[in-house]
């Protein structure tokens, strides 16, 4: 059992709240530090952000954009993913999300199979150039961050603790990105996620020096005549995927949070296929449940299972 004091400071990033959790040994200086760090990475490689890299090749959709060495790996590894997921994961699916109306207050009916034929050629991740430092989309092409860039930063900080010597720690980014880091003592971390569709039922994961990155419907979603329709959109269909949960516990954040996005656009029947052509090196275990409510697991995926009364 881990007996260490800790102190924890939190700050709004990336559209999350982002929970910094170190020894109460560390100087407060560290958070100021670490949090550095993730607005960096905000500042220059979040879609949302102005004058970012990726809004600097959207704005200049159809021509070549230059970048840093990091924007570049980064695209990379997304293209790299996307080809294993051969279309259940694309970064361009921005189109889609707006025509959806996730940006807007009100949305009054849910897009037409022509309104999602109209948009759909604009997604292909296919499209992205990488020519050394220079990236390029197609004209209409929208790339959009959610899926890792907060997880990206996660991976940052990361490395950044261990540089200073931290080896214990946690890092909640919004919920859907936890890495443990130690603890010292040894034991794993105990991380705890909720059914989105029964909040009396768990389900409980350990960690130690792992991420764990989760994917679910019920926290940005659209209306319609009292019907919910989620944020993740299967880019292969143009509609939400009718999911309800997908964990993925990983070493490197950016990596699970792909992959979580990805898998939460497979079926039961599909889910272990796909998390099996991902290269063994990526040490990944997966899980997910379906709309039925029934889990599906990878078989090195350990879980704990709690359902309260009502």
């Amino acid at each position: 059992m881990n007996d260490l004091l800790y102190k924890v400071q939190s700050r709004f990033l990336f559209h999350a709240h982002i929970r910094i959790k170190i020894p109460a040994s560390c100087d407060d200086a560290v958070f100021s530090e670490l949090f550095t760090v993730m607005e960096s990475v905000d500042r220059k490689y979040n879609s949302y952000s102005p004058d970012s890299y990726i809004d600097r090749i959207n704005r200049n959709a159809g021509h070549f954009v230059t970048v840093d060495d990091e924007m570049a790996s980064i695209l990379k590894e997304i293209v790299f993913f996307s080809d294993i997921f051969k279309g259940a994961y694309d970064v361009t699916v921005m189109p889609l999300v707006r025509l959806w109306g996730f940006y807007r207050d009100k949305v009054d009916r849910i897009p037409s199979e022509r309104d999602i034929g109209t948009v759909r050629p604009f997604v292909d991740y296919r499209k992205i150039e990488i020519n050394g430092n220079e990236v390029r989309i197609g004209k209409g092409q929208e790339i959009v961050t959610g899926s890792f860039i907060k997880a990206y930063a996660v991976d940052r900080v990361v490395c950044r603790m261990r540089e200073l010597g931290i080896d214990d720690g946690i890092i909640n980014a919004g919920g859907s990105t936890i890495y443990a880091l130690g603890p010292a003592a040894g034991d794993e971390w105990d991380i705890a996620v909720s059914d989105p569709a029964d909040n009396r039922s768990a389900y409980s994961f350990s960690l130690l020096n792992r991420c764990l990155s989760t994917s679910c419907q019920s926290e940005t979603f659209v209306t319609v005549d009292g019907k919910r329709y989620g944020h993740i959109l299967d880019p292969r269909t143009g509609y939400p995927s009718p999911n309800r949960l997908v964990c993925i516990a990983s070493d490197r954040c950016m990596v699970g949070d792909i992959v979580s996005t990805g898998l939460f656009c497979e079926t039961r029947d599909s889910f272990t296929e796909v998390l099996g052509r991902i290269p063994r090196e990526y040490a990944l275990e997966g899980f997910l449940i379906d709309p039925s409510g029934e889990p599906v697991c990878s078989s090195g995926f350990c879980y704990t299972h709690e359902k309260n009364a009502a």
